[in-house]
């Protein structure tokens, strides 16, 4: 019987380590940016986490940073992928292979448009929405196998695309009022919003 018990705890967290594998990864990946964001950056600054906003066509849309500064706003899509990288700008779906196998998954300059299109409704009477800007951010474990967009980027390296915008277009009054008008609009981090997502996201697969 002790010997069944184990089987079965052994089989259960295994089971839980296939279903949050992805959400760690993901979560390795978003950690990265936020220390590149401390130690390359001043406190010009401003790095909003894992910012999950409502969405008219799908619900929610999670984001997982917003950087706010001077100079402009970044949104940034964090992607923790080993391997060779295959993607183009305008391919719908990109590549990764890894050893023998090859996964497919959605552009993320795409998916990061989606993002920008609803912040842009929340700030739309706030700031001149040319002057929001998407990053791409991969960690170092992958290596590009084809010719990178310019705001795709590995590891640090978007820190200097960033920095690349160096004149000042948003007053610090400004500024303020676009941090406090996200932090009304996202909401609260927990189980219930992150659940939420998830089945939002669900539903538009099955839907499509």
């Amino acid at each position: 019987m002790p010997l069944l018990w184990m089987a079965i705890g052994f089989s259960v967290f295994i089971t839980l380590i296939k279903i949050l594998k992805p959400k760690i990864k993901g979560k390795v990946g978003e950690f990265a940016v936020q220390m590149h964001a401390k130690l390359y950056l001043n406190e010009n600054y401003v790095l909003l986490n894992d910012c999950t906003l409502p969405d008219d066509f799908s619900g929610t849309t999670q984001i997982d940073h917003i950087l706010l500064s001077p100079y402009g706003i970044f949104v940034i899509e964090t992607k923790n992928y080993k391997g060779w990288i295959f993607g183009g700008e305008h391919q719908k779906m990109w590549t990764q292979k890894l050893f023998k196998n090859s996964y497919k998954f959605q552009n993320p300059i795409h998916q990061n448009y989606k993002h920008i299109k609803v912040l842009e409704q929340v700030l739309e009477d706030v700031v001149d929405l040319n002057l929001i800007h998407s990053a791409i951010v991969f960690m170092p474990d992958c290596e590009f196998k084809t010719q990178m967009p310019s705001n795709v980027f590995k590891g640090a390296a978007w820190v200097d695309y960033v920095k690349n915008y160096s004149e000042v277009v948003i007053s610090p009054m400004k500024l303020k009022r676009i941090q406090r008008r996200i932090e009304k609009e996202v909401l609260e981090k927990s189980w219930k919003t992150n659940h939420l997502h998830v089945n939002n996201l669900r539903n538009k697969r099955e839907g499509s």
